[in-house]
C-alpha cells in the first residue's frame, strides 16, 4: 500500500503514523535509533508491505500491469489501492479526507527534524502537490506517478499508468475491495500486538 493507507492503518497515535510514513526509509536495525513508538509504526509499515506483496487478490493486480512496467508494476498497485482509498474515504474513516492529510502534513512538518533524509524530500514533493488528497482523481494519480516516474533510475514509464488503470477501472476496484478489509483485519490484529508488547 502507498502513504494514505499506511498512515490510515496505524490509528489516531501520532509517533505510530509518522514511523508507518518513514518505513521504506528505515534499514534493517536502524529503527532501533528512534522511540518504541515510531518503532512499533515502522515494524507496523513492514507487516503491511509483507501482507500486501503476498497476497493473491494483490497479484491479480499487478499481473495487468506487468507487461508494460515490469518490476514497477507493484509500486503502481500501491497507488491504485490508494486512489480507491481516498475516492470512498468516507466509508473509512470519521474525519474528512481534507483535514486528515492536513493534519498529518502538520504533524511531519513539525518532526521533519526527526525524519531521515530521504523522507524529508519526499514530504516536500507531496504536501506541495498534496498528494495524498488528490489521490481521489485520475489526474491526482497521473501527477503522483509522473513524479515518481522522475525520480527513478531507469525508464519506468509510470507517467503513463494511470491509462491502465481507466482502462480496468472496474477490476482494479474490486480488487480493492477485497483486499482492503482483510489488510485492515491483518493490521489491526498487528498492531495490537505490538502494543501490548511494548505496553503502549
Amino acid at each position: 500500500m502507498n502513504f494514505l493507507a499506511h498512515i490510515h492503518l496505524s490509528g489516531p497515535e501520532r509517533d505510530i503514523q509518522l514511523g508507518n510514513f518513514i518505513g521504506d526509509f528505515v534499514k534493517g536495525n536502524q529503527l532501533t535509533e528512534f522511540p518504541t513508538p515510531i518503532q512499533v509504526g515502522i515494524m507496523l509499515h513492514r507487516h503491511i508491505d509483507t501482507y500486501t506483496d503476498t497476497h493473491e487478490v494483490v497479484r491479480e493486480s499487478k499481473l495487468k500491469l506487468r507487461e508494460d512496467f515490469g518490476h514497477y508494476a507493484p509500486v503502481i498497485v500501491d497507488v491504485f489501492y490508494d486512489h480507491f482509498l481516498a475516492r470512498d474515504w468516507q466509508k473509512h474513516h470519521s474525519q474528512d479526507l481534507k483535514s486528515f492529510t492536513e493534519d498529518f502534513y502538520k504533524l511531519a512538518k513539525s518532526r521533519e527534524a526527526d525524519l531521515p533524509p530521504r523522507a524529508s524530500k519526499m514530504l516536500s514533493y507531496m504536501s506541495a502537490d498534496n498528494w495524498l488528497y488528490n489521490y481521489q482523481f485520475i489526474e491526482g494519480i497521473k501527477w503522483t506517478l509522473t513524479g515518481m516516474s522522475r525520480r527513478t533510475s531507469f525508464n519506468s514509464h509510470m507517467e503513463l499508468a494511470h491509462k491502465t488503470l481507466e482502462a480496468h477501472y472496474d477490476s482494479f476496484e474490486k480488487e480493492f475491495n477485497i483486499f482492503f478489509p482483510e489488510l485492515i483485519h491483518s493490521s489491526n490484529q498487528f498492531l495490537d500486538e505490538l502494543k501490548n508488547r511494548f505496553s503502549l
